[in-house]
């Protein structure tokens, strides 16, 4: 029997934010029962946490539920909860990953991740993205400068990206990275969506790998290094930014939905139980 934590990311509120599922491990499963496992949970993310030599390390992988991703906030967040909830951690707690280490500090009630920050640079947005888009007022083009980098669309107003309705059969056409669109929020410093049709989520409910390019964005343009972000999903949800050099710190809150246990002979693992506590799947 395997447990998979199933936690709400960057939200006050319950049944708000981004649901993650986080599954603690004893020693790696195989590559193919992670992405079994990701596409029966179908959410934007499952995490898998496997423990490392050192004081609090553990190594994490992210799976959609067609692919495994490079980067992940929210499945980081609701990992760095899941191991203070569940396994009794304190503190800060590295996790070794794709993007080299990152760290998730737990202090009360909110959780705080450091993220290596993304440069942004003007680009011209592929005409499927502009099709996609159907928006009439002017739209300003950007890409994400690290690996598989997210398109982002700069449109003047929220209403604007709240309206947007993408067609995402154009979307799919763009085969690297997501595509953010994000605008001045009215009662926050900025708003954004998320889509990646290609990666199996046409849209992100709260994404927080694409605020380390977009913290950095609007920090330039708003003269300001700690900001607050709102993702207008329909779910929603908020992240508090702060700009330090070329790292970014992403800081919110996580909630637990529930918890489902699979079985079968699929599970030869061990998983990390309550206390630290190690079982026979």
């Amino acid at each position: 029997m395997m447990k998979i934590y199933q936690v709400d990311a960057f939200v006050s509120d319950q049944y708000r934010g981004n649901t993650a599922g986080v599954c603690l491990l004893k020693s790696p499963l195989q590559e193919g029962q992670m992405q079994a496992i990701a596409a029966e949970m179908g959410f934007a993310e499952t995490a898998y946490l496997v423990p490392e030599e050192g004081d609090k390390r553990w190594n994490i992988r992210w799976f959609t539920p067609t692919v495994e991703v490079d980067l992940c906030g929210h499945a980081t967040l609701t990992a760095g909860w899941v191991l203070a909830e569940i396994a009794g951690e304190e503190g800060a707690l590295t996790f070794s990953s794709r993007s080299g280490d990152l760290t998730v500090t737990v202090d009360g009630d909110y959780l705080t991740l450091d993220f290596p920050a993304q440069s942004v640079e003007s680009a011209e947005l592929p005409d499927e993205i502009l099709k996609a888009l159907d928006l009439e007022g002017e739209v300003k083009g950007y890409r994400a400068q690290v690996k598989a980098g997210n398109w982002i669309a700069e449109v003047a107003t929220e209403g604007e990206v709240l309206a947007i309705e993408p067609d995402m059969d154009l979307l799919r056409k763009v085969v690297e990275g997501g595509l953010i669109v994000t605008a001045p929020g009215e009662h926050c410093d900025f708003v954004s969506r998320f889509f990646a049709p290609n990666y199996g989520v046409d849209e992100d409910d709260v994404t927080g790998s694409a605020h380390c390019s977009l913290a950095p964005f609007w920090a330039e343009k708003l003269g300001k290094k700690e900001l607050l972000a709102h993702q207008l999903s329909e779910r929603g949800g908020e992240i508090h930014c702060t700009v330090q050099g070329e790292r970014v710190l992403l800081k919110g809150q996580a909630k637990l939905r529930t918890v489902r246990q699979l079985s079968g002979s699929f599970f030869t693992n061990e998983f990390v139980d309550e206390g630290g506590r190690t079982s026979d799947v």
